[in-house]
């Protein structure tokens, strides 16, 4: 897949998760987030306003510290479809 089409399955997914109306698990939610901020470059601290969120989030980034951007992307979309999408 090229960089280009991996950005715009990327967008997508991204779109989609945002649009979602039901509730997602948290584990869910807590990989999806560590996928899209190292996919954006965003290695700032969360910002909840809650501590055990931030931490929970934090040890999300932990986990995901050492994949590259394309995989954070690919990573993501392939989260969304099979966990959300179910396809």
């Amino acid at each position: 897949m090229t960089s280009k089409a991996l950005h715009k399955k990327f967008e997508e997914a991204v779109a989609y998760v945002n649009s979602y109306k039901e509730p997602l698990p948290a584990d869910l939610l807590l990989k999806l987030y560590a996928y899209y901020k190292v996919a954006n470059r965003n290695f700032g601290n969360p910002g909840s306003k809650t501590p055990l969120i931030n931490a929970f989030k934090a040890n999300a980034m932990i986990q995901a510290q050492n994949i590259s951007i394309k995989q954070a992307m690919k990573s993501y979309v392939e989260l969304v479809d099979k966990e959300i999408k179910k396809s």
